[in-house]
């Protein structure tokens, strides 16, 4: 057949028919290859515009050998300058996320810089542990990604953060809904008269069913947590003052004062004492667009800083979880244009000023522990993905 002469088809309608889905089929297949490769092109280029690269300290070690005292935020900053973005440059997943019993006092962190992208690994000593950070030069090392394992019950794992700090916090205050602790079982006096009861002494309250339940919180009423623009409330919230061990049941019960931040009193309420919550999850940004207010801050003050305890007014209606990290944005003063026709006032960019990491979620409000404040942190400064 000579170049350029049109092939000869058969005349056969069936023949036709089928000659003509083949072409259709391929030329199908074709395109969807071109559309597929086109898209992961695309989401790759995204992808790579907004995640920006990981930024290691300057004075970042080589490796660092874990103490007892250390948390995953004081390790991660020391790697880091964005101590939150510890699951990337551990190339963690959200299982890992969800279950991070990862560092024990003991091992070995090891900044990988032979990729692309630095890495963390873990490497374990071969007998006696060492517990001062820059020992161990030569051990020999496992690649290995961190994961839970057996232990000791005498070795704990690495904390998030210190349990101290918001130890008052995990299962206090309790955030109720308008209508407050009004049922549950309250306090109506001690022996001899007294106002106030302390410590070791004995309480008596009604509403007390029966002893299946032992260990009970005390709370004071509760407050409305306001917005700050509008003053409404968007929740309440019931001040923990105390704890009691229930040694008698009937009608009053008698309990006995086993701790109290405040004296109590006649009209505080109980609650079955919850157990503790744990601390320990990996900082990290949530995982869709929050933004929100402070509503509270601890200690009844005006301006707080690092290491207190702040409430916001989101929560898990938002996405939010333990282990979320925030940027603190102080809003802008305002001011007066002088030089304007009508001497216009105007606002001034938020300013970054800080990082809170949640650590308890109720459905529209989370309270957070703030972990680094360039200035005092305020009732109505703004929070957003970092």
């Amino acid at each position: 057949m000579e170049v350029g002469a049109i092939p000869r088809l058969s005349s056969h309608p069936k023949t036709l028919v089928r000659t003509a889905r083949h072409a259709m089929k391929k030329f199908s297949t074709q395109i969807m290859a071109l559309v597929v490769s086109l898209g992961a092109t695309i989401a790759a280029s995204a992808l790579a515009q907004t995640t920006p690269p990981l930024e290691i300290s300057k004075d970042a070690p080589d490796r660092y050998v874990v103490v007892k005292g250390d948390t995953l935020w004081d390790i991660s900053g020391r790697f880091l300058q964005k101590p939150w973005r510890w699951p990337e440059i551990w190339e963690l997943n959200r299982e890992q996320i969800r279950n991070p019993h990862l560092i024990y006092p003991g091992d070995v962190v090891i900044l990988d810089r032979s990729g692309t992208s630095p890495r963390l690994r873990l490497a374990r000593q071969v007998g006696a542990g060492s517990s001062a950070a820059g020992e161990g030069a030569n051990l020999p090392t496992e690649r290995m990604q961190p994961r839970a394992r057996a232990t000791a019950l005498a070795r704990e794992p690495v904390p998030t953060i210190r349990s101290s700090d918001i130890e008052a916090f995990l299962n206090r205050p309790l955030v109720v809904d308008e209508k407050g602790l009004q049922d549950h079982p309250r306090i109506v006096g001690a022996q001899e008269g007294r106002v106030h009861i302390g410590r070791g002494e004995l309480a008596y309250a009604r509403g007390i069913a029966d002893g299946s339940v032992r260990d009970w919180h005390v709370y004071r009423s509760a407050r409305p947590l306001l917005d700050p623009d509008t003053r409404q409330p968007i929740a309440w919230e019931a001040m923990f003052v105390g704890t009691a061990r229930l040694e008698q049941a009937g009608d009053p019960a008698t309990l006995r004062i086993l701790a109290s931040n405040e004296e109590i009193g006649a009209g505080d309420r109980l609650m079955p004492a919850e157990r503790t919550l744990p601390t320990n999850y990996v900082p990290r940004p949530p995982e869709s667009a929050v933004t929100g207010r402070i509503v509270s801050v601890s200690r009844g003050v005006s301006q707080v800083g690092r290491r207190s305890v702040v409430a916001l007014d989101v929560g898990k209606a938002n996405g939010l979880e333990p282990g979320h990290v925030l940027e603190i944005r102080q809003r802008g003063a305002v001011i007066t244009d002088r030089e304007a026709v009508k001497r216009e006032k105007i606002g001034l960019p938020a300013r970054p000023v800080g990082y809170l990491l949640v650590f308890r979620v109720f459905d529209k409000i989370a309270y957070g522990l703030v972990m680094e404040a360039s200035h005092p942190i305020s009732v109505g400064d703004a929070v957003a993905n970092p």
